[in-house]
């Protein structure tokens, strides 16, 4: 029990340090990693995953406000879609087998993968203001190296739709959607990427904990597995919010496509083999 204990700190401590720098939210890689590796059912390994979720967000996030990255307006907005996705993800799980939950999960992750390697870097100048993001006063500025870089929030109304979306996976795979929230943000609403994962990150603690109710009252969060999931994705997760900001935005996405697309083949793949 202490070696395996030990081990999936270890994994976890990772899988947070990946989830900060990516906005993934730690999840991406608990799931499978417990499921693939250790042979955990994969509701309790979305029930710890929830767990781990709350804490790379309240590790991650609060560094990240501090030092003027995320969008707190634009995360407060989007948190009640995503809210409201989560619970009805969640209720969702419960009746759907653990094959077809590994098969979504992994055609999720091998879509955030191909769209964040294809990306293409969005003209804000040819950009018209949004009324909503204007009404709301969601323009705002992020640190640089020259100093603060202005932006404007761009297509609101589909960035609230995707951010449903987003809330339902979560709940439903115990991810925190990060995945899709930063594609939500990055390519609908025209936030620069390190405002997206930043912003992600301090919106998923909320995401998760709405889902993370509804596995705990059916029984599927074991404290005695969520304990070392969620301490190791806490130190991981500080430890990514530090290394951010000197981070290049190529390499960020290059990590976050790699990384996510090997999950997603190994969870199609053993999902259609029934070994779940």
């Amino acid at each position: 029990m202490v070696e395996f204990t030990a081990v999936i700190g270890f994994g976890s401590l990772l899988a947070g340090f990946l989830g900060a720098l990516t906005g993934l939210g730690g999840g991406v890689v608990i799931v499978p990693m417990l499921t693939l590796l250790f042979g955990v059912d994969i509701r309790y390994a979305i029930g710890a995953a929830l767990v781990s979720v709350i804490a790379t967000s309240s590790g991650a996030a609060a560094a990240y406000v501090r030092d003027g990255y995320s969008n707190i307006r634009v995360g407060m907005f989007l948190e009640i879609a995503t809210t409201i996705g989560a619970l009805s993800g969640a209720a969702l799980a419960l009746y759907l087998k653990a094959s077809v939950i590994a098969i979504i999960f992994g055609v999720v992750l091998l879509y955030s993968a191909w769209a964040s390697y294809r990306h293409q870097e969005h003209a804000m100048d040819v950009q018209p203001p949004d009324r909503i993001a204007t009404w709301l006063r969601m323009d705002s500025a992020y640190p640089t190296a020259n100093g603060l870089k202005q932006y404007h929030v761009r297509g609101v109304p589909l960035g609230f739709g995707i951010m449903y979306i987003a809330g339902v996976l979560s709940g439903l795979l115990g991810i925190g959607s990060g995945a899709v929230k930063v594609l939500a943000m990055d390519q609908a609403m025209k936030l620069p990427f390190k405002v997206s994962t930043t912003t992600s990150n301090f919106m998923i603690g909320v995401t998760a904990a709405a889902s993370a109710g509804i596995y705990l009252s059916r029984g599927y969060i074991d404290p005695a597995l969520a304990m070392p999931v969620m301490l190791g994705v806490l130190v991981g997760s500080l430890g990514g919010a530090r290394l951010l900001a000197g981070a290049k935005v190529t390499t960020l996405r290059l990590v976050f496509s790699a990384v996510i697309g090997l999950l997603a083949v190994e969870m199609i793949y053993n999902g259609f083999a029934g070994k779940f």
